[in-house]
Parts: C-alpha cells; structure tokens; sequence
C-alpha cells in the first residue's frame, strides 16, 4: 500500500527552525519524485520543493531558497524538509507529495501529483 506520512510540524517563533519528515511506504523511490507543498488558510496550496530520485535534482520556490533544504533520509523512504529562518509567512500546512516519472526540469507541478499525504501544521508566530 502506497502512503506517505508527514512529522514535524509544530509552533515557531520567527527566525526559528523546523524539520519536516515524510515517511514514504510502498514506493520504489527511484521511479518517483517526492515534494512538500503547503496550504495557509484561505490561500490555494502551493509549492514549496520537490527532489527526483533518480538524478537527485532539486526544486525550490523563490521565496524558500537559501531557506529551506529538502533532502533524502539514510532511511531510504524518508525526505526531510529543513526549514530554517522561518517568517509568518511560513505558516500553513504543510503537505508530502509523490509523482510518478517525474520530468527533470519540470518538477512540483501540483496537478502531477500522483499521491497526497495528510499534512502537518506549521505555525511561526511570536
């Protein structure tokens, strides 16, 4: 049975840091891309990085990098989010994605994404 299952969230002042896990069970990763996205209230959900296991590229939206690093567990199935010098803008749920035969170059398209976690809450409030 394909699952994934998001850890780590949590309430954070500004400027702290966090670490997300995805455990991805059933997946033969190397077929797949695996991202986080997220949802703030009242906004669509986006976007956030993405990593293909097979070329171990990357993708970062603009307002993450040199903020946030995505990276592969030495636990094969788990991908990990590093979130550091998170602002309130951060805030939202974040949700672990799978996409099939992903694309080098055309990496975290929501629409592609073929499996869905079900998200942890990250707060960054004073």
């Amino acid at each position: 049975q394909l699952q994934l299952v998001e850890s780590g969230g949590g309430v954070v002042q500004p400027g702290g840091s966090l670490r997300l896990s995805c455990v991805a069970g059933g997946f033969n990763l190397e077929d797949y891309a695996i991202g986080w996205f997220r949802q703030a209230p009242g906004k669509e959900r986006e976007e956030v990085s993405c990593i293909k296991f097979g070329d171990d590229s990357k993708y970062y939206t603009e307002s993450v990098k040199d903020r946030f690093t995505i990276s592969r567990g030495n636990a094969k199935n788990t991908i990990y989010l590093q979130m550091n010098i998170l602002e309130p803008e951060d805030t939202a749920v974040y949700y672990c994605a799978a996409e099939a035969s992903p694309v080098t170059g055309q990496l975290c398209h929501i629409a592609l994404q073929d499996y869905w976690g079900q998200g942890t809450q990250v707060t960054v409030s004073s």
